[in-house]
């Protein structure tokens, strides 16, 4: 092999220092600060993939998958604190989170990252060059920021925290946007927020969700009637805006398999949205295909229902879920 495609290879891998160090096998969830705490959970049986969203929306998106010994976050838009707080009520240190994934560079999405990793430097940021790049230019941030980075690229994958994640193309006037498709113990976490269509590497990988969370950013009636200006409003209705309430609902409806269980519907529009809109379109096209609905509660006779529609909170701390028991 030449220097030259050896070059070029090595830079497609990212840094390997960090992916050498950082891009952790499957089910190693390991705390190298914690070794006794360790050894002792060697034989503990993991009770299932946990999820949980710190908020979700324009004011700010942030959100943590694992499981009780360690993950990852995906997005980095609200307050430290809120997220340190809430994980820690939860059994799950900040020394336990692997790394921070970015969908685009927007600031709902970035705002805390470099905040998050200066705090915590066993973490590392976990996107594109093109998309830190963009972070970069469009953004009042240190650039010590690119020291925690590891580059990853669309439909390579990766393992982290236990979990082999493929990022894949998504359609938003963003840097190099894309989603997230975590797979574990079998299963399938499908992160797919702001985007105005579904690209069709986006759709590839929303078809095989077995936990889908999907944008549903508006009404269309609201949107129309309501009071932005018209270039916003175009600015959300077109092919690298937002997806609204329908359009998401008719994808599920559309491409439901008996092995998707859970939906999340995220990024809400506070103006032109409401939680109840968003959850009584797609519940409404789900029991159209003659599927039974659950509200995502847990409650007894909510369980045995074939899906599961739930709208994380736009500031609050959404449920925490275990999805596989």
């Amino acid at each position: 092999m030449s220097k030259y495609n050896d070059k070029n290879r090595q830079q497609r891998r990212g840094d390997s220092r960090w992916i050498d160090k950082y891009a952790i096998g499957e089910l190693d969830f390991k705390d190298e600060n914690s070794q006794e705490e360790d050894d002792a959970s060697v034989d503990r049986q993991c009770s299932g993939l946990h999820f949980v969203s710190f908020g979700s929306g324009s004011s700010g998106n942030c959100s943590f998958l694992g499981n009780e010994n360690g993950g990852v976050l995906i997005d980095a838009g609200v307050d430290p604190e809120h997220v340190c707080r809430d994980l820690e009520d939860n059994g799950i240190r900040l020394s336990k989170v692997k790394g921070i994934l970015l969908t685009h560079d927007h600031a709902d999405h970035i705002r805390y990252a470099y905040k998050l990793v200066r705090s915590n430097k066993h973490m590392r940021i976990y996107c594109t060059p093109r998309l830190m790049g963009g972070l970069l230019r469009h953004h009042n941030i240190s650039r010590r920021i690119k020291d925690y980075q590891v580059s990853i690229f669309k439909e390579i994958p990766f393992f982290l925290a236990g979990m082999k994640i493929t990022a894949f193309d998504t359609s938003h006037d963003a840097t190099d946007n894309m989603g997230f498709c975590f797979e574990v113990n079998g299963k399938s976490f499908v992160v797919a927020t702001d985007m105005g269509i579904i690209t069709p590497r986006a759709e590839h990988y929303m078809q095989q969700a077995n936990y889908l969370m999907i944008e549903s950013n508006y009404d269309l009636n609201m949107l129309d009637t309501g009071k932005y200006p018209e270039y916003l409003k175009a600015r959300v209705r077109g092919e690298n805006g937002h997806l609204d309430n329908k359009v998401a609902a008719d994808f599920v409806a559309k491409n439901y398999h008996d092995d998707l269980k859970w939906v999340f519907l995220c990024h809400l529009s506070n103006d032109n949205n409401t939680p109840e809109l968003a959850v009584a379109e797609m519940t409404q096209k789900l029991q159209a295909r003659g599927l039974t609905v659950g509200d995502g509660s847990f409650a007894p006779i909510e369980r045995d229902k074939a899906i599961q529609v739930y709208a994380l909170p736009r500031f609050d701390t959404s449920t925490w879920f275990v999805l596989d028991d």
